[in-house]
């Protein structure tokens, strides 16, 4: 195929650039410049938050799909909708869990149906939803979703460090900040990620789909997984009401409802399985 990837200069990003190229797809890859793609693969230049670039950068190119990694707004959904539309023949935008909240409750699961109540425009969610929308909407090509659970890296391409917060705090016997009754939620890891990205870039996928691991956990079973391999007892610390907690306490969250996908044909691993791999990978 031939694949135009927006972003994807970092993180499991830069693994899904490598991973189609290794693939023998033909890889474009269009950032602002910050970082080179990997040697064979194609490179345009444009700050996509900027329709004249993104349409001269464009000009001239076709592609069979795009895997959009950092649409983040609204505005850039529509920027790219005009940008590729009779360049393209299918558009991948990869959203986040995050497009569920606000919600309350751990029941049920989060399935692809569901619609939270709407939060105000800059909010990290509403955004991502918004942008959704935006492709949703105005049909112009084939469009698909991939709605990661939380991601979890341990290696030095995790710029997020939280994954990395847990492990250096409870090795340091350093308490952790969690909620009084803290609530499941699904992870994804990195390489896991693009994996179901590159694979949604040839399947026949529409809509959103939720992507995630096998086995919800809290934040404690994550602690007690990080405490039995470095050899540390997790200790705790709760938190008051409306005070910050650690990055993957949540006070409501749910399991992503992951059906829809076994229905089209991808299988996730299992958190238990691949946690002490990643975990061997964390600094």
């Amino acid at each position: 195929m031939r694949v135009l990837i927006i972003g994807g200069s970092r993180y499991f990003g830069r693994r899904l650039v490598h991973d189609m190229h290794a693939a023998g797809h033909r890889v474009t890859v269009l950032n602002r410049g910050s970082s080179p793609p990997p040697d064979g693969a194609g490179h345009l230049i444009a700050d996509r938050d900027d329709e004249t670039a993104m349409h001269t950068a464009l000009a001239g190119q076709e592609f069979d799909v795009v895997l959009d990694q950092v649409c983040y707004t609204p505005r850039q959904a529509e920027i790219s909708r005009r940008a590729v539309t009779g360049r393209v023949g299918r558009y991948v935008m990869t959203s986040t869990v995050e497009v569920y909240f606000p919600f309350a409750g751990p029941e049920p699961a989060l399935t692809e149906s569901l619609r939270p109540p709407s939060a105000p425009a800059g909010d990290y969610g509403e955004d991502k939803r918004r942008a959704e929308a935006i492709f949703q909407q105005k049909p112009d090509f084939v469009y698909a979703s991939i709605r990661l659970a939380h991601v979890l890296g341990g290696g030095p391409a995790d710029f997020t460090g939280r994954l990395a917060h847990y492990v250096s705090r409870i090795r340091a016997g350093e308490p952790i900040a969690i909620h009084a009754r803290p609530t499941p939620a699904s992870f994804i890891r990195d390489r896991e990620a693009a994996r179901v990205l590159a694979w949604a870039a040839g399947a026949t996928v529409t809509g959103p789909l939720n992507a995630a691991s096998d086995g919800p956990a809290d934040v404690r079973d994550l602690c007690a997984a990080i405490g039995a391999h470095v050899g540390r007892e997790p200790r705790y610390r709760v938190v008051a009401d409306g005070e910050t907690a650690s990055p993957f306490s949540f006070p409501a969250s749910r399991p992503m409802d992951t059906a829809r996908a076994a229905r089209h044909g991808f299988t996730f691993g299992t958190l238990r399985h691949w946690l002490p791999d990643v975990l061997d990978e964390v600094r």
